[in-house]
């Protein structure tokens, strides 16, 4: 997914010459081969006081960019990462990568309260 222009990574910047991910080279960034690269921002971005019908809209069209990207999982992990604020990253807008990441935290206590419990067991046993 392309950053605002703010950001560090400034994959808009860069002219859109795509190889078959095949013949990739391997050290090259996930960017590279993002189909996003070839969109407008504006469709990944959410323009100041838009109608939620029109974000909504804009937001279903971004996502159908990205499900037909070949980086799509690396791009959602990257902005689950980062985090990104803002924008439509790997299929996921903000407010639901909001949700997997709070997904997420929520898994890692239980695997962390399941492990002390299983300690004290093997400890007690």
């Amino acid at each position: 997914m392309l950053q605002p222009p703010h950001s560090s990574l400034q994959v808009a910047a860069v002219p859109a010459q795509r190889e078959p991910v095949r013949d990739r080279d391997q050290d090259a960034p996930w960017h590279t081969e993002a189909v996003c690269r070839r969109d407008e921002a504006g469709l990944f971005f959410a323009p100041s006081k838009e109608p939620t019908a029109a974000r909504l809209s804009r937001e279903e069209a971004a996502k159908r960019v990205c499900a037909r990207c070949p980086v799509m999982v690396e791009c959602r992990e990257h902005a689950l990462l980062q985090p990104e604020p803002y924008g439509v990253w790997g299929g996921l807008t903000a407010a639901e990568r909001r949700v997997v990441l709070a997904r997420r935290r929520r898994r890692e206590l239980e695997l962390k309260q399941a492990a002390r419990t299983s300690d004290r067991i093997a400890a007690a046993g």
